[in-house]
C-alpha cells in the first residue's frame, strides 16, 4: 500500500479486487456464450446453460451481462466464434491425457497445447488416439496456480 492516504490505499485494494473479478467475469461469459450456442438461448431446456447462469448468479454477475452473454450465443451480436475443442495426447511417462479446450483461434490454441506437452516431456497425439480410454466421470478446473501441490490435490 502507497502513502497515508485512505484514497490511495482503497485505489491500489480496489483495483486488484476489480482485475480478479474481471478475470472471472469473461471466463463466466464465455461459459453462457457456448453454452447459449450449443444449445439455445433457453435456460429452462439447456441445462448446460442454466448451470452456466448459476454459477455466474453464484458470483454476483449482473443480470444484463448475463442476458448479453446469452444474446451473443444465440446469435443476437456478432462477436468472437468461440468454440470447444478436444485434444488428445500423452504426458510424461505415456499418460493418456484428454485436454477441452474453449478458443476463438484453434491455430494458437493447438499451438500453445503442443508446446505445455512437450514442455513437460509430453506430446500431442492424433484424434482418436487416447478418447477410446476415457469414460468422462468429472470435470476439473485449473486456474493460474502456481503451486503444483494444489493441482495435484485437485486431482485426489
Amino acid at each position: 500500500m502507497a502513502g497515508h492516504s485512505k484514497w490511495a490505499n482503497i485505489q491500489h485494494r480496489k483495483g486488484r479486487q476489480d482485475k480478479k473479478r474481471g478475470k472471472l467475469f469473461t471466463k463466466l461469459i464465455r461459459e453462457i456464450t457456448v453454452a447459449a450456442r450449443i444449445g439455445g438461448a433457453d435456460v429452462a431446456s439447456n441445462p448446460r446453460l442454466r448451470a452456466a447462469v448459476d454459477n455466474a448468479k453464484s458470483q454476483s454477475m449482473p443480470k444484463d451481462n448475463i442476458e448479453r452473454a446469452i444474446a451473443k450465443g444465440a446469435g443476437g451480436e456478432e462477436g468472437n466464434a468461440l468454440e470447444e475443442i478436444l485434444y488428445e495426447g500423452y504426458g510424461p511417462g505415456g499418460v493418456a491425457i484428454l485436454i477441452e479446450c474453449m478458443t476463438d483461434n484453434k491455430n494458437r490454441t493447438v499451438a500453445e497445447v503442443r508446446h505445455a506437452l512437450t514442455k513437460h516431456g509430453g506430446n500431442l497425439g492424433t484424434e482418436g488416439s487416447v478418447a477410446y480410454l476415457f469414460e468422462q466421470i468429472g470435470y476439473i478446473s485449473i486456474n493460474d496456480s502456481k503451486d503444483p501441490d494444489d493441482l495435484m490435490e485437485l486431482g485426489h
